[in-house]
C-alpha cells in the first residue's frame, strides 16, 4: 500500500483515540519513519518531563524500570526541582491509567519510579510531589488487587522514614488510617495472603504515627478517632496468639532497632508498633492510647481470664515514659470506678491487672500521688463490702477484696519506708474503732466489722514490705495509740491481726517464723538476738507499757482463741530479743506474774487458765536464759509440772479436759513472784519495777484522743533545780558539802551500798510525802533553808493597793474602812514552797 492511502487510516486512529482518552492526555508514539511529518513532529513539541517519565517505561512491561532512562530523570528533577510537582501529576495519570486498563506490570514500574524520586530528591517543593504520590498510593490501596495494595504499602513505609524540611499544614491521613487498619483484619481465605495484608496494615499504621508524630504541625494522629482505630487493630493481632494467652512473651524493654532481620509474624509486628506508639506518646497524649485499649479488653471480654490483659498493659508499662508511668494507673483506676457495677468476676480481672503493674510504676510516685492511689484502692475495698452479697457472688466478691489488698501490697513493696509508714498511717485512720476503745457492749454493724477486718489486713500487708530499722520512727505516737485501741477489740479477729502487725513491725531479724508454737526448747530455735541501742531503750521507756498494757489485757479476754495465744506468746518473746534493755525483761515478768494470777485465780475459763500457764512458762524459760540466776527456779517449776500437770506446759491445744487442774495450783507448780524478786538483787536489774502494779481499767473506761503511759512512782523524776531559770530567785545550794571526806566516801564506798542508802532515802520521802501533812512539810523544808519564793511574793502582793469590796445597797464604807475591819489572813500569804512549783 502507499503511502498516501495509509496516512488518513493513521489521522483516523488518532482521531478515535483523542476522543476516548481523557482530556489533557497525550499519547506517546515513537518515531516512526513511516510517519516522518505528522508523529515525529509531535513527539518533540512534548515537554521535557514528560519525554524522560515515558522513556522510563520499556515496551515490555517484564522487562522492568529502563535503569539509565531512570538515572536521566532523576538528575532532571534533581537539578528542576520546580519540576516535580508536574512529574508527579504525570506519572499518577499514567498510574490510574494503568490500573483501569489493568495493566499491572507498568502499575509496579510508575511506583518503583516514584519511591526512587521521594529518596533522591530532598527539595522545598517536596510537598507538592508528595500529594501526587499520596493519591497514587490511595488509589491503590482502593484496589481490590491484594498485590496492589502491598505496593502501596511498601512504598509509604518507605516515604515515612524520610524527615521533611518543611511541614505540611494541609496533607491528612484519614483514609490512610481507615485502610491500614482495615487491612489488620483481613480475612482472606488464602493464609498467606492475609498474613502479608494483616503484616502491610501494621506496618502502614507504624509508617503514619512516625510521619505525623516527627511532623509536629501536621495531622494530630493522637486524637481519638485515629487511636480508637489504630489500638484495636494492633490489639486483635496480638490477642490471637498463643504466648500473650500463656504469658510466654517478653514484656521487658524492647531492643532499640525494630528492624531485625526476617520476616516477622504479625503479633511481633504489632507489639513493636504498639511499643513504638506508647514511647512516643506525652502526659497529655497517654489518655488517647489508654482509653481505646481498655475499650477493646471490655467488648472482646477479655478481662475475665486477663493474661492477655496483664501481658498487654505490662508492655505498656515498660515502654511509656517513665514519668508518665503512674497516668496508666489512674486512669485504669478510673476504668476500675466506672465498672462499679459489673460482675465481681470482672473487677476481679481489672483489680488483678492493676496488682500485676502497680509496682512498675511506684517508684515514680511521689508527694500526694502515693495517697490518692491508697485512697482509691481502700474506698474499692470498702464500696465493695458496702455493696457485698452472699452465695458464689460473695465469694467472688471475696476474691475481689483479696485481689485490691495484694494489689496494695505489691504497690507499697516499692515505695520507700519513709512513704510506707504514711502509708500505714493513712490505712490506720481508716480503720473503723481505730478512735475509739471497743467496750464489747456496743452492737456493731456487720459491714463495719467487715471492713475493718479487711483494712488491718490491708494495713499488715504494708507492713510485710516494710523494713523496720529504729521503732521510734515506725511506731509514732499516734500510730502506736490507735493500733493498742484495736489490739483491745472485742472481735478476736481484729486482736490476732492486730499482733501479727506488731510481729512485722518489731522483728528485724526474721525471728517470727520461729516462734509461731510456744516451746521449752529454746536452744533449738537458733533465734537471733539484737543488739542493744539507745534509740530503742528510749523507745520503750515511752511506749514499752502500752505494749504491754496490751497484752496483759489480750490476756483477760473470755473469747481468745489458740491462735491469739499463740500470738501473744510470739510478741512476747520478739520483744525480748529485740529489745535488749534490762527494763523489758523486768516488765515483762511483771506481765507473766499477772498472767499467771488471771489464771490462777480462776477469772478464766479453765481452757484459757491452761493456756495462760503454759504461756508464762515458755517465756520464763527464755527469761531464764536471758538471766542465769533465775534458771534454777524456773527449772525446778517445770520438772515439777511435767511430773505432775504435764498439760500446764507446752504444747498448746485448742481444747482441754475441764477436770484438768488449773486454778489455785499448789505454790511448787508457781514461779514464785518473791522468789524471783529476790533473785534478781544481785543482778543489775532494778527489780522495784516487779512490783509496779499496771491497770487495764483506765483503757477501757477512757475515750480520750490519747492514752497516757502508766508509771510507777519510783520512776518518777522531777526537775526541781529550775530556780536558776526564773528571774530574782537564788540557785539553791547542794544538800550536801563538797569536801576531801565527802569525795573520799564517793570513791571507797561500794555501790551496794550507796544503793541502799539511796533507796533508804527515797522510801523516807516518799513515805513522808504519803502520810505527814502539808503544813508539817513545809515547816520541815523551812527549817532547812529560807522560802526565798515566799518572802518575794508577800513583798510584791504588798505593794499592790488594797482592793474595795462590791458595794453595799445598805451599807457604805470606804476602801480604808473595809481594810482595817478584814482580819482573815489572804490566801498569797500562806507559806508555799518553791519544791511544789512545776
Amino acid at each position: 500500500m502507499p503511502v498516501e492511502s495509509s496516512l488518513p487510516a493513521a489521522l483516523i486512529s488518532l482521531h478515535t483515540w483523542a476522543l476516548t482518552e481523557p482530556l489533557g492526555c497525550v499519547l506517546p508514539l515513537p518515531i516512526n519513519p513511516i510517519l516522518p511529518g505528522c508523529c515525529g513532529c509531535c513527539s518533540a513539541f512534548r515537554p521535557r518531563y514528560k519525554r524522560l517519565v515515558d522513556n522510563i517505561f520499556p515496551a515490555i512491561p517484564e522487562d522492568g524500570l529502563v535503569k539509565s532512562n531512570m538515572d536521566k530523570l532523576m538528575w532532571y528533577a534533581m537539578n528542576s526541582p520546580d519540576k516535580l510537582d508536574r512529574i508527579g501529576d504525570y506519572l499518577a495519570h499514567r498510574l490510574y491509567r494503568d490500573i483501569n486498563r489493568r495493566k499491572m506490570g507498568y502499575v509496579i514500574i510508575s511506583m518503583d519510579a516514584l519511591d526512587q524520586l521521594l529518596v533522591s530528591c530532598h527539595a522545598n517543593t517536596l510537598n507538592l510531589f508528595v500529594e501526587s504520590f499520596l493519591q497514587m498510593v490511595q488509589k491503590l490501596l482502593e484496589s481490590v488487587e491484594p498485590t496492589l495494595q502491598l505496593r502501596a504499602t511498601q512504598s509509604f513505609e518507605k516515604f515515612a522514614n524520610i524527615r521533611e524540611d518543611t511541614p505540611s499544614y494541609h496533607r491528612r491521613y484519614d483514609f490512610l488510617v481507615s485502610k491500614f487498619s482495615s487491612m489488620c483484619y483481613s480475612n482472606e481465605d488464602d493464609e498467606v495472603t492475609r498474613k502479608q495484608l494483616r503484616t502491610a496494615g501494621i506496618k502502614g499504621l507504624q509508617g503514619v504515627v512516625r510521619k505525623t508524630d516527627w511532623d509536629n504541625l501536621g495531622e494530630n494522629i493522637w486524637l481519638p478517632t485515629h487511636m480508637e482505630k489504630i489500638v484495636p487493630s494492633l490489639l486483635y493481632n496480638m490477642q490471637g496468639n498463643k504466648s500473650y494467652i500463656e504469658g510466654m512473651t517478653q514484656t521487658g524493654d524492647a531492643p532499640e532497632n525494630h528492624q531485625t532481620e526476617g520476616e516477622k509474624e504479625p503479633h511481633e509486628l504489632a507489639e513493636m508498633c504498639l511499643r513504638e506508639l506508647v514511647s512516643r506518646a506525652t502526659h497529655g497524649k497517654i489518655h488517647s492510647v489508654v482509653k481505646p485499649l481498655l475499650i477493646h479488653l471490655d467488648q472482646e471480654g477479655l478481662w475475665v481470664s486477663n493474661c492477655f490483659a496483664v501481658q498487654v498493659f505490662k508492655i505498656l508499662m515498660f515502654s511509656i515514659q517513665v514519668q508518665y508511668s503512674i497516668t496508666v494507673i489512674e486512669l485504669i483506676m478510673t476504668h476500675l470506678n466506672e465498672k462499679n457495677s459489673e460482675p465481681a468476676q470482672i473487677r476481679t480481672g481489672i483489680a488483678d491487672v492493676l496488682s500485676k503493674i502497680i509496682p512498675i510504676a511506684a517508684g515514680e510516685c511521689i508527694g500526694p500521688s502515693v495517697i490518692d492511689i491508697i485512697n482509691s484502692l481502700l474506698e474499692h475495698i470498702r464500696s465493695s463490702v458496702v455493696g457485698g452479697t452472699s452465695g458464689k457472688e460473695g465469694s467472688a466478691e471475696k476474691v475481689y477484696q483479696e485481689t485490691l489488698i495484694h494489689a496494695l501490697g505489691e504497690y507499697a513493696n516499692h515505695l520507700p519506708d519513709y512513704q510506707k509508714i504514711d502509708s500505714m498511717v493513712f490505712i490506720l485512720n481508716k480503720v473503723p474503732g481505730s478512735d475509739r476503745v471497743d467496750d464489747g457492749g456496743s452492737t456493731r454493724p456487720e459491714a463495719e466489722i467487715k471492713l475493718q477486718h479487711l483494712l488491718l489486713k490491708s494495713l499488715l500487708k504494708v507492713g510485710t514490705k516494710y523494713t523496720t530499722e529504729q521503732y521510734s520512727k515506725t511506731f509514732a505516737q499516734s500510730f502506736l495509740v490507735r493500733l493498742m485501741r484495736l489490739s483491745v477489740s472485742s472481735d478476736p479477729e481484729v486482736r490476732l491481726t492486730v499482733q501479727q502487725i506488731l510481729h512485722t513491725l518489731i522483728d528485724r531479724h526474721q525471728n517470727i517464723e520461729k516462734l509461731t508454737k510456744p516451746t521449752l526448747e529454746v536452744t533449738r530455735l537458733g533465734l537471733t538476738l539484737g543488739k542493744p541501742v539507745r534509740q530503742d531503750v528510749n523507745f520503750w521507756k515511752k511506749s514499752g507499757n502500752e505494749l504491754l498494757l496490751s497484752i496483759q489485757e489480750n490476756c483477760e479476754f473470755a473469747n481468745n482463741t489458740l491462735a491469739n495465744i499463740e500470738a501473744l506468746y510470739a510478741t512476747l518473746m520478739l520483744l525480748l530479743t529485740e529489745i535488749r534493755c534490762d527494763d523489758v525483761i523486768v516488765d515483762i515478768l511483771r506481765v507473766l506474774f499477772h498472767i499467771q494470777g488471771l489464771a490462777q485465780g480462776g477469772a478464766v475459763s479453765a481452757v484459757a487458765a491452761i493456756q495462760l500457764h503454759t504461756l508464762v512458762a515458755s517465756v520464763m524459760v527464755v527469761i531464764s536464759h536471758l538471766v542465769t540466776t533465775l534458771k534454777e527456779h524456773v527449772s525446778a517449776v517445770i520438772k515439777h509440772r511435767s511430773d505432775k500437770a504435764p498439760h500446764l506446759l507446752p504444747e498448746l491445744l485448742s481444747h482441754y479436759d475441764s477436770s484438768l487442774l488449773h486454778s489455785s495450783l499448789p505454790q511448787e507448780l508457781l514461779f514464785d513472784n518473791a522468789k524471783v524478786l529476790d533473785l534478781l538483787t544481785g543482778t543489775n536489774l532494778d527489780e522495784k519495777r516487779l512490783n509496779a502494779s499496771v491497770s487495764s481499767i483506765m483503757r477501757r473506761q477512757s475515750t480520750a484522743q490519747h492514752t497516757s503511759s502508766a508509771m510507777d512512782i519510783n520512776s518518777i523524776s522531777v526537775e526541781v533545780d529550775s530556780a536558776c531559770s526564773s528571774p530574782g530567785l537564788p540557785r539553791r545550794s547542794l544538800e550536801e558539802e563538797i569536801t576531801f571526806e565527802s569525795l573520799k566516801k564517793v570513791l571507797t564506798e561500794s555501790p551496794e551500798q550507796k544503793r541502799k542508802a539511796e533507796e533508804e532515802r527515797r522510801k523516807q520521802i516518799t513515805e513522808a510525802f504519803m502520810t505527814e501533812s502539808f503544813e508539817a512539810l513545809v515547816a520541815k523544808i523551812q527549817a532547812k533553808q529560807p522560802d526565798t519564793l515566799q518572802n518575794k511574793l508577800t513583798e510584791i502582793f504588798n505593794r499592790l493597793p488594797p482592793s474595795c469590796p462590791p458595794a453595799q445597797t445598805t451599807t457604805a464604807m470606804s476602801c480604808d474602812t473595809a481594810a482595817g475591819l478584814t482580819s482573815t489572813t489572804s490566801n498569797y500569804q500562806l507559806p508555799y514552797p518553791d519544791i511544789y512549783i512545776y
